[in-house]
């Protein structure tokens, strides 16, 4: 009876601190430097999890997805050629006048 205390305890200051958004592996961390054993909390997290994600509004409908076709006109957009790496090289070698 004194461990399923703990564990409730335990489990409702997983619930609280992952409300707030503090990583898992912060809350295993801290636990674990109290002193508690990881299986416990391992066992404790998964209850956690489970009874957060049954408190977690479901979606009714599907999100819609919404996107648009841009057409590009190659008329619009000048194209600008480069000078190629190997004529910059050559440039570099070559004499000046």
């Amino acid at each position: 009876m004194v461990d399923n205390t703990y564990r409730v305890k335990l489990v409702e200051y997983l619930k609280k601190n992952l409300k707030k958004s503090y990583p898992v592996d912060t809350l295993r961390i801290a636990l674990i430097n109290q002193g508690y054993l990881r299986s416990t909390i391992d066992e404790a997290l998964k209850e956690a999890m489970n009874e957060l994600a049954k408190e977690a509004p479901t979606m009714k409908e599907k999100p819609q997805i919404e996107h648009e076709v841009v057409k590009v006109v190659p008329d619009e957009m000048p194209v600008l050629e480069k000078e190629s790496l190997w004529w910059k090289i050559k440039g570099l070698f070559r004499k000046k006048k």
